[in-house]
């Protein structure tokens, strides 16, 4: 089970943190002050959510203080028309997550969109992390092109759609982006679904994605790459969106970093093959907690 715990985030905006296992004690009189045990913030991608990371948390939560946080317009977060979709208003709700929940210094853990707010984190604040795991998230910039891809291909949805099973066949399947079957992948934008009036419809609003999105393509990302000080793992899916070539460079870029790639995995890597994903990070989390 999961615990909702409120946060605010730039702006005043209200984000959903979800904490799996139970919180770290905290009596004096047993001599127990939650330090002991260490702090990870999973970050999900564009379109994602907090409870896409379920799978790694509740393994996680053996042996750390696992929260993830739905990001703005994401999950159960606020969606308003009047926020910020920035960079900085993300990388500062990540920040304002660390402090409010008492997780500095920690493991920051992000996937696509969550990869680049991690490390962009761990740049500019080193004192509120010790490590970066940063997931299928390339450092190059992505351009104009990719983002009149993006916008046509929410044009495509069939939304409304009828039923759960529709969303998991059109995502797995019938999407012309999807080069074989994907069950995973299915499963993954259920999730991302609630039902309406008239039938299943995405939990954010498509145009604030793009407003998320527009904020990152165009730009390269290298410069704060090379400012996170602290040790950082790149992984990638070996059919996933980033490359070995870039991913390489990545690693080269990182003061401190290393390298780790998951076969059988595409673009969700956590998702798709969640055995795989926790071999390839288990061994860096024992390294950073100076196993």
């Amino acid at each position: 089970m999961a615990r909702r715990i409120d946060v605010t985030g730039a702006g005043g905006v209200r984000l959903a943190a979800w904490e799996f296992g139970d919180p770290p004690k905290t009596d004096p009189a047993d001599g127990a002050t939650g330090e002991d045990t260490p702090g990870v913030l999973l970050l999900h991608g564009l379109m994602g959510r907090a409870s896409h990371w379920a799978s790694t948390a509740r393994w996680l939560s053996e042996r750390h203080r696992a929260v993830a946080l739905d990001q703005r317009g994401h999950g159960q977060s606020d969606k308003s028309p009047q926020a910020a979709f920035t960079r900085e208003a993300y990388v500062q709700d990540a920040e304002a997550a660390l402090e409010q929940l008492g997780l500095a210094p920690a493991v920051l853990i992000g996937h696509a969109m969550g990869a680049l707010t991690a490390w962009q984190l761990a740049a500019a604040r080193p004192d509120l992390v010790r490590g970066v795991i940063i997931c299928d998230m390339r450092a190059s910039a992505l351009g104009a092109a990719s983002q009149r891809e993006w916008s046509a291909w929410f044009e495509a949805w069939p939304v409304p759609f009828a039923t759960l099973a529709d969303v998991r066949k059109w995502f797995g399947e019938d999407d012309p982006w999807v080069e074989r079957p994907n069950a995973a992948r299915g499963e993954f934008y259920a999730e991302v679904m609630h039902e309406s009036a008239d039938g299943w419809r995405p939990v954010f609003v498509p145009d604030q994605m793009l407003r998320s999105r527009e904020t990152w393509v165009y730009d390269a990302h290298w410069e704060e790459l090379a400012q996170v000080r602290c040790a950082a793992l790149v992984v990638r899916g070996l059919d996933g969106e980033l490359g070995r070539a870039e991913a390489q460079e990545m690693v080269r870029v990182l003061p401190r970093g290393e390298y780790a790639e998951v076969a059988d995995a595409g673009h969700l890597v956590h998702y798709d093959q969640p055995e795989g994903w926790r071999v390839a990070i288990e061994p860096f989390l024992d390294e950073v907690r100076g196993v």
